[in-house]
Formats: structure tokens, C-alpha cells, sequence
């Protein structure tokens, strides 16, 4: 899965970005680590909660997350892979077109965007089409298969 580039500096209004009513985004706090990581694991897998474990070691924490009548339905975050870059990004199939996953996208790159950086990587992409459409990233040329080809196996 290749890597997408996006300009930090003509990112889109929070405001074009309006999620569903009765749904929250938010910085992930320190004292829901552990229920976080744990349902980033149930629902997404142990590497994505790994990952997600990582942002809990910034100031401030480099993860949002969606929630619904106080109930966990996504998440996404940045400096994890490697400095400037955003991923992974998680909505649950059930909550899915009510704008949190451009929302969440939204408010890590505007975080990488406060951090000083002119432009974000978004890592591993999937839907390309998806973040070409939300925030006008590219495909980075010969980035696939990107920074990690392999991980450690028992």
C-alpha cells in the first residue's frame, strides 16, 4: 500500500467537515489509555493498538477519537510510524458516512499542521481515493511497499 503526500497548509475548514449530530470528536486523555487500546484491538487489530499505544507517550496525546453517547466508534493518529506522518485511522462498519473519518483525518493533520510541519504523510493508505477526495493528498511515487515490508513473527 503506497504512501500519500498532503500540503499542510491548505488543508480544508473544520467547519466544511461537520459530523452527524450526536457524535463527538476529541483528543484522546491519558486515563482512557487502556479501555482505548484495548478496543482499537477488538475491533481493528493488536498492531493498530500498538501503534495507538505509541501517541499516549506525546504531549499532547497524538490521537482523537469519535464517540457517540460516550462510546468509542473511532479513532486515528499521528506521529506514530514516524515523525509527520498519520495513520492509523479506524471507524467502526456500523458507524460509517456520518463524516467521522474525514473529521478525524481533519483534526491529526491540523495537530501535524500546530507541530510546524508544511506537509503530512499519511501512511500506508488504503482508500486513496478517499484522501485524495478529503484533503487533496497524492500518491507518493515508489512508496510501496514503504517503511516496513515485514514484522517480527513468534
Amino acid at each position: 500500500m503506497p504512501d500519500m503526500l498532503v500540503p499542510l497548509y491548505n488543508l480544508p475548514a473544520r467547519e466544511t467537515m461537520p459530523v452527524a449530530a450526536g457524535y463527538e470528536i476529541r483528543r484522546a486523555v491519558h486515563y482512557e489509555k487502556h479501555t482505548l487500546l484495548q478496543w482499537v484491538e477488538t475491533h481493528f487489530s493488536a498492531g493498530w493498538a500498538s501503534e495507538t499505544d505509541i501517541t499516549f507517550s506525546r504531549q499532547p496525546v497524538s490521537c482523537f477519537v469519535a464517540t457517540k453517547e460516550n462510546r468509542l466508534v473511532g479513532f486515528a493518529c499521528y506521529e506514530v510510524a514516524r515523525r509527520g506522518f498519520f495513520g492509523p485511522l479506524g471507524v467502526l462498519d456500523s458507524e460509517r458516512g456520518q463524516g467521522l473519518g474525514g473529521r478525524l483525518l481533519l483534526e491529526c493533520l491540523y495537530g501535524l499542521e500546530t507541530l510546524g510541519y508544511g506537509y503530512g504523510i499519511i501512511f500506508a493508505v488504503g482508500p486513496a481515493d478517499f484522501y485524495a477526495r478529503t484533503v487533496g493528498a497524492t500518491i507518493i511515487p515508489n512508496s510501496d511497499p514503504g517503511l516496513f515490508v515485514s514484522g517480527a513473527e513468534l
